[in-house]
């Protein structure tokens, strides 16, 4: 029996088509793997699904065996069995973890009112079984990020074993997730299927796809095209059926030639950062990473202005400016640019035109006699995304209908037009496929090869090894090792990240 039967779903958005005749079969108990460029239509398939979008067609469309009419109501998804953790994880932030796990799903007494007790023991008891650890209390808004995506994917795998049929959907779970965190998950995933029920897993990470899925379907500009056994599936294998063509090389890698000193960072203190110095030279790619937690995240907040520091300084081109005072309106004016790991709410506005995500670092010059040159701004924005391979190249499009890949080119391309003399970035390949990472990452080293000083906090081990020059582990906001060159390798990161007895080791 298949827990999830879709097929011929058809979808086009303004003449272009989304998804064309795309057929899924998953079966009940099988972890299956659904994977494609960004923009090849994984994102509208689950949309459809969760009731967020009208399909144009479709042929039959089976939760649990059963047959169902498309397109869902809301809060029918739920009643035929279909869970979801969404990309932005479906959590209100100004609510509590109790409230969050359990809105929509309360078990009333008579009179309609709510046994508090009962749903704190539950949602007590479920997360505990996840091995998450955070008051009920608690304001989502207020935990980290890891936790919060903990808390969704507690909530779906909750919501999926009080079924006895449906599908578990989960769209890039792991983009929050340190390694505990993720064996976490495909152990609830496991047990989800051996219940009997079907888990569709999303991921761009290809390695995470080949170790837990059973099968996987492959998506290319909106088509079916391929679904495979993963077990003895090979990693190039699966990059060119997402492809449609071999990769030879991921990343452009290894150093040219490095210039004098650049950007300084002098006994940076914050939080989760203790006196933090080091140094990057024009030209070098510099990657800070670490254990989830261990203070690398917060470095280049605090160096930008986003984050308030307590103590230290930034000297970038010989110029200082103290830590405490220092605001991202003075760095941008300094010549230092950040891209935030967080695309949609502290990177760029999804509910605005690309044009406008785009362009605002430098909308002064599109100003002329006190009006805006608005076809003047667009034209420009434009002839920039197409350079960045943009899919679609529409600046009138909004930000947040782009994949994510395609937002983060967009968001990358809205500094790189300012030519900062340093680059700090985020987690940048965060829910990237392969192909929007190679492109990302050929920008990032073509700006360093002008002299750019580039800082990278990352928690992909492996993009770091193939991108940077040299890379800083840290654990508990120190430095505790540095790693440059050929030495710079994943095997290695992962072995100083997880490492109790290094201390200041440099290879």
């Amino acid at each position: 029996m298949d827990a999830l039967y879709v097929s011929d779903l058809s979808k086009a958005f303004g003449g272009a088509k989304a998804l064309d005749d795309v057929t899924v079969s998953v079966e009940a108990g099988e972890i299956h793997g659904l994977v494609g460029r960004n923009g090849s239509g994984k994102s509208t398939l689950i949309k459809i699904l969760s009731g967020y979008h009208a399909p144009d067609a479709w042929g039959s469309f089976q939760v649990a065996g059963k047959a169902a009419e498309l397109p869902l109501m809301p809060g029918q998804p739920a009643s035929l069995g279909l869970c979801f953790v969404h990309q932005d994880l479906g959590l209100l932030n100004t609510l509590s973890v109790l409230e969050n796990f359990r809105v929509a799903r309360y078990k009333a007494a008579p009179l309609g009112r709510i046994k508090w007790r009962n749903e704190r023991r539950h949602a007590a008891r479920v997360l505990e079984s996840f091995g998450l650890e955070v008051p009920l209390d608690a304001s989502v808004g207020q935990l980290a990020p890891v936790d919060r995506a903990l808390v969704a994917i507690a909530r779906a795998l909750s919501d999926a074993s009080e079924h006895e049929g449906g599908t578990l959907v989960l769209d890039e779970p792991t983009s929050f997730l340190p390694r505990d965190g993720v064996e976490r998950l495909f152990s609830g995933m496991r047990r989800v299927a051996a219940e009997g029920l079907g888990v569709v897993f999303v991921s761009h990470r290809l390695e995470e796809i080949l170790s837990i899925t059973d099968r996987v379907t492959v998506l290319r500009d909106g088509r079916n095209v391929a679904t495979v056994g993963t077990p003895g599936l090979q990693e190039d294998d699966l990059i060119e059926m997402i492809l449609g063509q071999k990769v030879e090389e991921s990343f452009t890698s290894g150093s040219g030639s490095l210039g004098g000193v650049k950007l300084s960072i002098a006994h940076l203190t914050g939080p989760n950062v203790h006196d933090l110095s080091f140094e990057v030279r024009e030209g070098e790619i510099l990657g800070l990473t670490g254990l989830a937690g261990m203070g690398h995240e917060a470095v280049v907040y605090l160096a930008f202005g986003a984050q308030r520091a307590s103590h230290g300084s930034v000297v970038l081109d010989g110029r200082e400016i103290p830590a405490h005072s220092i605001s991202p309106r003075a760095a941008i004016k300094a010549g230092i640019a950040l891209l935030p790991g967080d695309r949609l709410n502290s990177s760029g506005v999804g509910s605005l035109p690309v044009s406008y995500n785009v362009s605002l670092p430098v909308l002064n010059k599109y100003f002329s006699g006190g009006w805006l040159r608005e076809k003047s701004e667009i034209g420009e924005v434009e002839r920039l995304i197409r350079g960045l391979e943009v899919r679609p190249p529409e600046p009138t499009r909004l930000l947040g209908s782009l994949s994510g890949g395609n937002q983060q080119k967009a968001l990358l391309g809205k500094w790189l037009q300012t030519h900062p003399k340093a680059l700090f970035l985020d987690e940048p390949s965060q829910g990237v496929d392969v192909a929007a990472r190679k492109e990302i990452f050929s920008q990032v080293r073509t700006l360093a090869s002008e002299g750019t000083a580039i800082v990278i906090s990352s928690t992909d081990w492996e993009d770091l090894a193939h991108v940077c020059d040299r890379v800083l582990i840290f654990r508990y906001g120190r430095i505790v090792a540095e790693v440059s060159g050929e030495a710079v390798s994943e095997d290695r990161l992962i072995e100083l990240c997880y490492s109790t007895s290094v201390q200041g080791e440099t290879v």
